[in-house]
């Protein structure tokens, strides 16, 4: 290509002088290899352009692969399984909630009336009971919590982990309540037998109050 263009411009250039011909054709040359490595550069450029966004849009693919896995995996934790919603302590959780309300309000009719307490100590059953109350109410909450989808982000296991551990904390209530009640009956009797054996005493030695 060099003698091509070489032997054309000599045609050419036959009215300047030798010395003018040799430089502008010495000149053109020079200026066709500076083109011709300026393409094979830009070649080269756009080749490992080319590589570059190939693998750029490998690497987003795969992100936004992994991106719709992820987003999948948690949306999938916010959903609550059927294994989850039928477990058998559910519903333990709820019947001792129950049975908390039905006893300390029954307990508590039978105390006040039972004439062995201050109005004291009837207001201190009273907090004993209000405590366990809101207690119990809070369990409850977080059972709501753990059974309604799209409220909670957990696993099956976790789940259930957590029913478990409101289920040993709300039948811990009711045995403190069963317990505490009967102390507090067995109290009431007590009194009541302790004023019984007075009167008798009294009556016996004519004594008066």
């Amino acid at each position: 290509m060099k003698k091509t263009v070489l032997s054309l411009l000599l045609l050419l250039g036959g009215t300047l002088p030798l010395s003018a011909q040799t430089a502008e054709v010495t000149q053109l040359v020079l200026n066709i290899e500076k083109l011709n490595q300026l393409r094979k550069i830009l070649k080269e450029l756009k080749t490992g352009y080319e590589i570059l966004f190939k693998g750029y849009s490998t690497i987003r693919d795969l992100s936004k692969g992994n991106f719709k896995l992820h987003e999948a995996f948690l949306d999938g934790l916010l959903k609550v399984s059927p294994a989850v919603k039928n477990y058998s302590r559910v519903q333990g959780i709820i019947g001792c909630q129950l049975a908390i309300i039905n006893e300390y309000k029954s307990a508590y009719q039978k105390l006040a009336a039972s004439g062995s307490f201050s109005a004291s100590e009837l207001d201190y059953i009273t907090q004993v009971y209000s405590r366990l109350s809101e207690r119990s109410l809070k369990n409850l909450d977080a059972l709501t919590m753990v059974l309604t989808a799209k409220k909670l982000r957990a696993s099956d296991d976790e789940r259930l982990s957590v029913i478990d551990s409101i289920y040993q904390d709300m039948t811990d209530q009711l045995s403190f309540l069963w317990h505490f009640n009967s102390n507090a009956a067995l109290l009431a009797v007590q009194r009541k037998d302790e004023i019984a054996d007075t009167e008798l005493t009294r009556k016996l030695y004519d004594l008066k109050p």
